[in-house]
């Protein structure tokens, strides 16, 4: 640190100026902490609401565990709400009008599931104390889009959420540790966040065995939505130091560990990895920025309802080819981190940084062009238009709509 306040990172000097860093207060991570998960819920309340994917929580392996765990806290459990996929509108207002009647006192919302069943729950815990109680799906449907940014009115979340407490059954998304729930309309064509401070987790228990069930297109496509939040938070145009640290620190584990894990399920250690990558992924993303590959994946989702992680994966070879000639320092740091015998000129280790991805890329097996998703080439423009945001805003690269059609012809 220079006397001047700044830090070094790389031997450029970088200005953090005033910043804020939010996360998780409580965290419990490793193997076989899913026990803990009851005395964790304890501390935050009496009454447990959970909300749960179909195949992590409902059907899932893992359903007695937890219920052994919260009975013998003592604490009184309902489901409320069950996650089918990425969540939408319609489902929050469901999810919101099925909600039990009676006081809020005392409830403490728990996710289980991947990034859709923590979003959803996020959701609920916000707009449960910032929306009336008792009014139908019809009703909470305008007030939600209302709260979301870039539709409606721009409401923000005033009210502290119901305290949740999230329980990740993948490795990927980083939702855990995020401020915000991205919820989709097919009928308004859009995908926006519900965004707030307040909304950052109170609590995550994260236990690397309950992704052991996933199958190899989900660890693929949560480990790449895992990857690009490291590299693009890394590289984004918001350069803070903390953030940039744990990418550091997270990113070698994770480029290590996923190929393992596609190979060998079974492999603890690997999962371990990839769940504390994904945990700091979504740290770092939180608080800095992200990039071109996640400003069109969630245009992406919206016209061919490409699921997210697979959407990243498909655009982040293209997203490091079109960023190399503004971040090859950050690449070449990068690589380094991986591997300490990297080229000592910045140009050959971005080189190489860029080359390991697209090959992680590859062996993940996911499409590599935008026509493999269903999307029709007479939709790039409306892909393009769509693609604005925060994210696109934080790529290092500036890029217009011109530049952004050029780029996506070259991969449909």
């Amino acid at each position: 640190m220079h006397g001047n306040g700044t830090s070094v990172i790389d031997g450029a000097a970088i200005d953090p100026g005033a910043w804020d860093f939010v996360a998780p207060p409580v965290i419990r991570f490793g193997a076989g902490r899913i026990a803990e998960l009851g005395e964790v819920a304890a501390l935050l309340g009496r009454h447990v609401w959970l909300v749960g994917g179909r195949r992590s929580l409902v059907d899932g392996p893992h359903r007695s565990a937890i219920e052994a765990s919260l009975g013998c806290a003592g604490l009184a459990t309902e489901l409320v709400a069950v996650s089918t996929g990425e969540p939408t509108v319609a489902d929050v207002a469901r999810a919101l009008a099925s909600l039990p009647a009676g006081g809020r006192d005392g409830v403490v919302v728990i996710a289980v599931g991947g990034g859709s069943a923590i979003d959803l729950a996020k959701a609920v815990a916000a707009l449960a104390t910032n929306l009336p109680a008792g009014l139908s799906a019809e009703a909470y449907d305008p007030l939600v889009v209302d709260r979301l940014e870039g539709v409606g009115r721009g409401i923000p979340i005033e009210v502290a959420p119901l305290p949740l407490l999230a329980v990740p059954t993948t490795a990927g998304t980083g939702a855990e540790a995020t401020r915000n729930a991205v919820i989709s309309c097919p009928r308004r064509r859009f995908k926006k966040s519900l965004r707030s401070p307040l909304m950052v987790p109170r609590a995550v228990v994260i236990d690397p065995d309950l992704t052991a069930g996933c199958d190899r297109a989900t660890v693929a496509a949560a480990g790449l939505d895992c990857i690009t939040q490291l590299i693009e938070s890394f590289i984004c145009r918001v350069r803070r130091p903390l953030p940039r640290a744990l990418v550091l620190e997270a990113l070698p584990r994770a480029v290590r560990a996923l190929p393992r894990v596609l190979v060998d399920p079974s492999d603890g250690a690997a999962r371990s990895a990839m769940s504390h990558a994904a945990l700091l992924s979504g740290m770092a993303l939180t608080n800095s920025g992200l990039g071109m590959a996640h400003g069109v994946a969630a245009a992406l989702g919206v016209e061919c309802n490409t699921p997210h992680g697979l959407a990243c994966g498909l655009l982040l070879p293209v997203a490091l080819a079109v960023n190399a000639s503004v971040a090859a320092a950050d690449y070449a740091r990068l690589e380094r981190a991986i591997d300490p015998a990297a080229a000592a000129t910045d140009t050959a280790a971005a080189a190489a940084f860029v080359a390991r991805i697209e090959g992680l890329c590859a062996l993940a097996g996911l499409p590599r062009r935008l026509s493999e998703v269903g999307l029709d080439r007479e939709r790039i423009g409306w892909l393009a238009d769509n693609s604005g945001g925060a994210s696109l805003r934080g790529n290092p690269l500036e890029l217009d709509q011109g530049a952004l059609v050029d780029i996506l012809t070259r991969i449909w």
